[in-house]
């Protein structure tokens, strides 16, 4: 992304700058398109879960800008001489609920063949770009609200390893699954002007690119974090993804604790871990934070917690509580 050459069209509202989450393009006074690509492997054993949670990770990045997806096209590696087709068939059939229940519709795709299985999706969604969200709005008094709880990447490790219990699964597959809509529309009908979706570089990774693009620092509060039922345990037994570890180390100078213990506490284990589909983290002024939470719970997003606050700048990103 870093070495993408920049564009001088003043039409381009949003390029890959600040790593933000999908790219905004205005056609016309009021009406932008906003686009936005991702793929990767399976994570679950069953299919049709499999594509349910692809696309709806494909999708968050449309809400993460506060706007509504209207079309994708389907993205897949398959190993079609290895795998019968019918496998597949699920996958696409996944995806295609999930985008349904978007109110987006499938315009075809594209397939090669692949040593590995992948899917996902890219989007085009639609959004006045008044309206939009960005993870470089986030100004000193808004407060952050995370919307899913955290520990897919603790969960979906440990189940790799026939370690995880049905329940601790099915309840982060259920997790995965859902959809950001009604956060974002909550999002944007209160307000909201910064955003950004919790994936793969988790919520530390993903709120220092917050706070570097708006030239704040975010603070985030370790015992508010939101946690999916048993990935605490999971964690505490060494289930850790490599992105874990990366990503740690990646931004760890940007990062202050205000008291040395935090930094080895179970809970801050949670701040780098990888993951999928997750949540939207908002941020959005003191005065309409208890609506915006209770809008996200009324909607389906019953985990959405009060996080962390955003501060002015200081010479760290990531102030952790």
């Amino acid at each position: 992304m870093q070495q993408l050459i920049p564009s001088s069209d003043p039409d381009l509202l949003v390029g890959p700058e600040h790593f933000s989450d999908a790219g905004v393009y205005q056609l016309a006074p009021g009406l932008a398109i906003v686009q936005t690509v991702d793929f990767f492997p399976p994570l679950v054993e069953d299919p049709y879960t499999f594509g349910r949670i692809a696309a709806a990770n494909s999708l968050s990045d449309i809400y993460a800008m506060g706007a509504r997806p209207r079309t994708a096209l389907n993205i897949v590696g398959f190993p079609d001489k290895e795998l019968p087709l019918s496998i597949l068939s699920e996958i696409l059939r996944g995806g295609a609920e999930r985008i349904a229940a978007a109110g987006a519709v499938i315009l075809g795709g594209h397939s090669v063949r692949d040593v590995e299985i992948k899917y996902g999706l890219s989007v085009t969604g639609t959004v006045d770009p008044a309206k939009m969200m960005t993870n470089s709005a986030a100004k000193p008094g808004d407060v952050l609200v995370l919307t899913k709880a955290l520990g897919t990447g603790f969960i979906t490790t440990a189940n790799r390893a026939e370690k995880c219990p049905p329940e601790v699964m099915e309840a982060a597959c259920e997790s995965m699954a859902m959809l950001n809509d009604k956060a974002s529309e909550a999002a944007v009908a209160l307000g909201a002007k910064a955003a950004t979706d919790i994936t793969g570089f988790g919520l530390a990774g993903h709120a220092r690119e917050m706070a570097d693009a708006g030239g704040v620092t975010i603070r985030i509060e370790l015992d508010r974090l939101p946690l999916l039922p048993g990935a605490l345990e999971l964690s505490r037994k060494g289930h850790l993804t490599r992105a874990n570890e990366s990503t740690k180390k990646f931004i760890g100078a940007m990062i202050r604790y205000e008291a040395a213990a935090m930094e080895q506490s179970d809970l801050a284990r949670f701040l780098f871990d990888p993951q999928t589909s997750g949540g939207l983290l908002i941020a959005i002024s003191l005065d309409q934070v208890k609506e915006l939470v209770q809008r996200c719970i009324r909607g389906g997003a019953t985990h959405t917690t009060i996080v962390g606050s955003v501060q002015s700048r200081t010479e760290a990103s990531l102030l952790i509580a």
